[in-house]
């Protein structure tokens, strides 16, 4: 088998995927798995701005795991690849110098392993969702499929699926529409197994699950900027925490007021109030859209979805801690978030003595997530039965960083598989009789 590495560098953490596929078969399809997963300790290397160093050595931990399971006399061979996404994004608006630095540290980390290292890069918001696209209609063999008369087969249009990705710092969607699409900014084109697929695909940076509730606690803070107190209807009842104006102003998502103080303590407490939480988040969208025009939010053309969809990353990890992620109900969904929204901090303590991380935020994540979908994206109780969320299929892990390797190892070919697939055993033994026949005629004449 020949491996393949891609780290998947996002704002909140970076993670070491590590794919295998047979060395015979590669232009094959659904014959890529993943090995292993490997997270890299401590934050996304945005974080490592003032110590561009530091990005580097959090890789080698996986490095070192990676090393172990790719045979030593491969490891030359194995591309090697890290995709920054939307957090060095972002750091690239507030200083180009920092992210170049944070990047060429990393490279160098990266380089100093015996792998074939090809990069480390930022990708565009429409590259991420792109290959995330990708990514799901590979595993689910929605592009093409071994059929059991032993052919490869293109599924119908309609069977693609779109893919939904949510993570710290943007947002993706990504499908392919019924119509035809308007606005150039916003279509990615591949022609794949000898099919053309044209693309809706975009990404809205800010509106990842960390940014987006940053924004929203500025927007609270912004309500009553003279008050040292914070009243989050989205956390529950009894919870507080304590924040720097200088931790809450340090993005460029959030407007800092005119004359913020760096230095003033904060004091957030929550109210448990999920009609409250829904009207303040709903604040951070602008939902109108020009006449004769649809669109998601903040102006963006956007096309009405159509089909199945996928929808990974922060979608699932949300509602699988709810226990939302098996098909249910609109109704159901919205029931249970709002019972969950209601619950005093006492009492969630008590429910999930688990350590308690983002316990506080699951309320306001889970909101925040229907309100996307179905206010920005536009999904309703009618489509929202389309929605699939999941963190994996075919066991491996969704997400760009798959449809990313493949295309740039060219692993995808242009043409359809059948265009270089063998002949049937009668044409073959018909076409080496004739060969053999043409050969004794001619030794013969020759001869004579």
């Amino acid at each position: 088998p020949q491996y393949g590495l891609v780290f998947d560098a996002g704002s909140t953490h970076t993670a070491l995927y590590i794919y295998q596929w047979p060395a015979d078969k590669e232009n094959g399809t659904g014959i890529v798995s993943q090995v292993e997963a490997c997270t890299v300790f401590g934050p996304g290397i945005s974080s490592y701005a003032d110590d561009p160093a530091g990005a580097g050595d959090s890789l080698k931990h996986c490095l070192d795991k990676a090393m172990k399971i790719v045979p030593a006399e491969q490891q030359r061979e194995t591309p090697t690849y890290l995709g920054a996404t939307a957090g060095m994004r972002l750091l690239r608006e507030q200083n180009s110098t920092k992210a170049e630095q944070v990047l060429a540290e990393v490279s160098k980390a990266i380089g100093k392993y015996p792998v074939d290292f090809r990069g480390a890069r930022i990708l565009t918001g429409n590259e991420e969702g792109s290959f995330g696209w990708i990514t799901v209609n590979y595993l689910l063999e929605t592009l093409v499929k071994f059929s059991f008369a032993e052919k490869w087969e293109h599924p119908q249009d309609n069977e693609v699926l779109g893919a939904l990705d949510l993570g710290g710092a943007s947002t993706q969607i990504t499908f392919q529409p019924g119509v035809t699409i308007e606005e150039k900014n916003t279509s990615a084109f591949f022609r794949l197994y000898g099919t053309d697929y044209a693309l809706y695909t975009h990404s809205y940076l800010c509106y990842g699950q960390t940014q987006a509730l940053k924004m929203l606690l500025a927007a609270l803070h912004q309500g009553s900027p003279s008050s040292p107190q914070i009243s989050n209807p989205c956390y529950p009842e009894g919870y507080q925490e304590n924040i720097t104006t200088a931790d809450l102003y340090n993005s460029p998502c959030v407007r800092a007021p005119s004359t913020p103080s760096s230095a003033q303590v904060l004091t957030v407490m929550g109210t448990g109030d999920p009609t409250a939480c829904s009207t303040a988040i709903q604040k951070l969208f602008n939902f109108t859209c020009g006449a004769n025009r649809t669109c998601g939010f903040n102006g963006v053309y956007q096309p009405p979805v159509r089909g199945q969809f996928f929808a990974f990353a922060g979608f699932y990890y949300t509602f699988h801690f709810l226990n939302l992620t098996s098909q249910q109900s609109l109704s159901n969904v919205n029931s249970t978030v709002q019972a969950f929204c209601k619950k005093k901090w006492t009492e969630l303590v008590e429910t999930f003595p688990q350590p308690k991380g983002h316990l506080h935020e699951y309320c306001s994540m889970a909101i925040y997530i229907l309100t996307l979908l179905l206010d920005g994206y536009k999904f309703n109780e009618h489509t929202w039965s389309s929605i699939h969320f999941s963190r994996q299929a075919a066991n491996t892990d969704i997400g760009w960083t798959l449809g990313f390797m493949l295309n740039f190892t060219n692993m995808i070919p242009t043409e359809a598989l059948e265009h270089v697939k063998g002949h049937q055993p009668s044409l073959w033994a018909g076409a080496v009789s004739f060969i053999v026949l043409a050969i004794v005629a001619g030794l013969v004449s020759i001869f004579l």
